[in-house]
């Protein structure tokens, strides 16, 4: 039986609001060792993500790519103005197979998961995936001694 998101998503989920400036949002990830945001209304619904990506490479950086400059997060742009509405998602009853291949197809690091009603409901990121995958390997590892020892 092909294995579930559900079995390895991350169930903790830390979220933002659109209303929570950039610099708040760098210091929730850092804090939480995360890379990825949801952001949700007031009402708990997903409404959009925002990732480390868009804080390292931000795209609203208007400046000449020669020019070199460092630039410093503050609350002055908020989470809405830079987040990423057109959020990929992935349902916990989808099979981690169909995740893997979110993934690859949209190029992002994590999907967030939401249940049959559409709430979010955990994460799902690449370091899931590492956790399912040595699992696999694992069992594999333990099937291929069973089968020596009974032979």
């Amino acid at each position: 039986m092909p294995t579930k998101v559900s079995e390895y998503m991350t169930r903790k989920v830390i979220t933002i609001e659109p209303q929570a400036g950039l610099r708040e949002a760098f210091f929730l990830m850092r804090d939480e060792a995360i890379r990825h945001l949801p952001v949700t209304s007031p009402d708990g619904k997903l409404i959009g993500i925002i990732s480390d990506r868009e804080l390292r490479r931000p795209g609203w950086v208007d400046e000449s790519p020669e020019i070199g400059h460092e630039y410093q997060l503050t609350d002055d742009l908020l989470v809405g103005d830079v987040m990423i509405t057109d959020v990929v998602s992935v349902h916990t009853y989808e099979t981690l197979t169909k995740a893997v291949g979110i993934l690859l197809e949209h190029n992002v690091g994590a999907l967030p998961v939401l249940d049959k009603n559409g709430d979010l409901v955990g994460m799902l990121s690449a370091v899931d995936l590492l956790r399912a995958f040595k699992h696999s390997l694992d069992a594999q590892k333990y099937d291929k001694k069973k089968k020596a020892v009974a032979s």
